[in-house]
């Protein structure tokens, strides 16, 4: 944990997956797949599709979670990375889909599973749509429950973080919530005290 937050900053999928696998073992699961409209959404704001054609220029993804397979020290892992910049990480079908089939995968092959989470919760454009995705998440991975798996939890909003066998859990001085009792809730002091993780330890940029 890095206690200043003033020190952090966000890494991406690409740089995520990187540093997490051995060189050149990457192979990516389901890049075709990508958000629709399902509930014709309609706001304010700019059209959801045009929001997702945005995202995935600024970004270069499909959408807000890679997965995939590779090798840590020699052993095949599944692994899939979210990432926050792409809509908050929200989970909508596609992302909740391919987290699902990628766990299903890991089930079926017996391979290690890894977890990066960031999100930002549900996500609205997408409606109930996106409230089931969760459901089907937890299921499959108790499903995998007899194998292990390490989430590793960047952005603290998406409750699967809890299942993992081994967590990570990266906050800064506080994690930038809209209200001061959510910033007291979710600094790495406060989470430390209550006993969600071990140590508090600096970050070396």
């Amino acid at each position: 944990m890095s206690e200043r937050g003033s020190s952090s900053k966000r890494t991406s999928t690409k740089d995520r997956i990187e540093l997490s696998i051995d060189p050149g073992t990457w192979n990516p699961m389901d890049e075709d797949m990508v958000s629709l409209d399902p509930i014709a959404f309609h706001s304010g704001e700019e059209p959801y599709k045009e929001r997702i054609d945005f995202y995935q220029r600024r970004t270069g993804l499909t959408d807000a979670v890679q997965t995939g397979t590779g090798q840590l020290n020699g052993i095949p892992v599944a692994i899939g990375v979210m990432d926050f910049q792409f809509m908050g990480g929200s989970m909508g079908s596609v992302v909740g889909e391919k987290i699902t089939r990628l766990i299903e995968y890991a089930t079926n092959e017996f391979l290690p599973l890894i977890l990066v989470c960031s999100s930002g919760g549900a996500r609205m454009q997408e409606g109930s749509l996106s409230l089931m995705q969760m459901a089907k998440i937890s299921s499959a991975l108790y499903d995998y429950q007899s194998n292990k798996k390490v989430i590793l939890c960047i952005n603290p909003y998406i409750s699967y973080y809890w299942w993992g066998d081994g967590k990570f859990w990266y906050v800064g001085r506080y994690h930038y919530c809209r209200t001061q009792f959510l910033h007291c809730i979710c600094a790495a002091e406060y989470l430390f005290h209550k006993g969600l993780f071990d140590p508090i330890v600096h970050v070396i940029l």
